[in-house]
């Protein structure tokens, strides 16, 4: 949801290319004939859903596509976007749901080009995506067979590429000040003002100086690796793998957005599926333990581990809270989509610390136990 190796959200510029101008660019620097167009929803950048016809003595058909316009201040680390765009062809290989890049008319991945109607001369990189189908978890009634799922997701996307992915680009992912890495959840400090004298306010000063005092010094016991960064519930798109209407069993089918990847820790990403599963669910104490449970029938967790994953779950809910706060304050007008996981992040966070750390683990960790029981020796 943010870059840059600044410790400050991002001051970006948001590219504002129209449809004409967005189909026109497909045309020059892909070399495709846009059929249909229309805009996707984003953050910061621009994306476009694109169907292309095929070209004269070609295969008949239709090729979908997203058009990704990164923002200008992005715009300017293209061996970070590389090695985003490296991994996602990576995992694809690997047998994950990520999409990949068409190529140029040139024969690259990627090209930086002037466009849109603001001052000054902003360049952006551009992509052409491969469209992955499936609806946004965001969009289904969640059950513990999903969460379960997104976990065991979570830790497979991690291990391979920590243990696979070795492209040269790979140390551009050394983002020591990026914002959205759970280890810079102190950086918030700057930032809380944003939330003004409140209720929320004092749990996030909270979160923040037992994160100092708990977890920051405990980050040479994780182990490390390659985090996604942003399994939220937008970014998993799921297909239902079954018939039943009143028990639907639903499989990945797309893994979105890899602008918020970074060198991290494991526990980092289970922590980061915890929390924004919590907000698509009717029970969201409960779904630690489904997410943690998929997490571990691939790579268990230490007992260090373990013992931050409460105050990490809480890191993550604060740094999109606040964030999402100071960023809404800034940019008034994109203050509804900025907004989103506020709707409900504020009550499960308050509720995390009503019910208390030892209780909520003990839920978490109970369902963890209850799923290796059940399995096959």
């Amino acid at each position: 949801m943010s870059s840059g190796n600044d410790c400050q959200p991002q001051e970006f510029t948001k590219p504002a290319l129209g449809e004409k101008e967005a189909t026109e660019l497909v045309d020059r620097v892909f070399g495709l004939k846009v059929s249909w167009i229309r805009p996707l929803p984003s953050y910061e950048d621009q994306n476009f859903h694109v169907r292309v016809s095929r070209n004269e003595g070609a295969a008949e058909g239709v090729d979908e596509f997203v058009l990704k316009i990164t923002n200008s201040e992005d715009s300017q680390e293209p061996d970070l976007i590389e090695a985003q765009t490296q991994a996602m062809m990576f995992l694809n290989t690997e047998g994950f749901p990520s999409a990949t890049p068409y190529l140029t008319k040139d024969g690259n991945i990627m090209s930086l080009e002037s466009g849109g109607t603001g001052p000054g001369n902003k360049k952006y990189m551009v992509r052409l995506l491969t469209y992955l189908p499936g609806t946004p978890v965001a969009r289904i009634a969640t059950n513990t067979q999903i969460f379960y799922e997104i976990g065991k997701l979570a830790a497979s996307l991690d291990k391979a590429l920590s243990e696979k992915f070795h492209h040269p680009s790979v140390k551009s992912l050394h983002r020591g000040q990026f914002i959205w890495n759970l280890a810079n959840v102190p950086l918030l400090d700057q930032y809380i003002y944003a939330l003004g004298q409140s209720k929320h306010r004092e749990v996030v000063e909270q979160v923040i100086e037992q994160f100092k005092g708990k977890v920051i010094p405990k980050l040479n016991s994780f182990r490390a690796c390659i985090n996604h960064g942003d399994l939220n519930d937008h970014n998993i798109l799921v297909d239902s793998s079954s018939a039943s209407l009143e028990h639907p069993q639903y499989r990945v089918s797309g893994i979105l957005d890899f602008s918020d990847m970074s060198y991290g820790y494991y526990v980092f990403e289970v922590a980061i599926a915890i929390m924004y599963m919590m907000i698509e669910s009717p029970d969201p104490l409960s779904v630690g333990g489904h997410v943690l449970a998929g997490f571990e029938s691939v790579l268990p967790l230490t007992e260090e581990e373990r013992g931050a994953l409460f105050l990490l779950v809480s890191g993550r809910f604060s740094q999109s809270l606040v964030i999402a706060a100071h960023t809404a304050l800034r940019y008034p007008e994109n203050k509804e989509y900025l907004m989103i996981t506020a709707k409900t992040g504020w009550k499960h966070l308050m509720r995390m610390f009503e019910v208390g750390q030892e209780a909520v683990e003990q839920t978490w960790f109970g369902t963890a136990a209850a799923y290796a029981k059940q399995a096959p020796a």
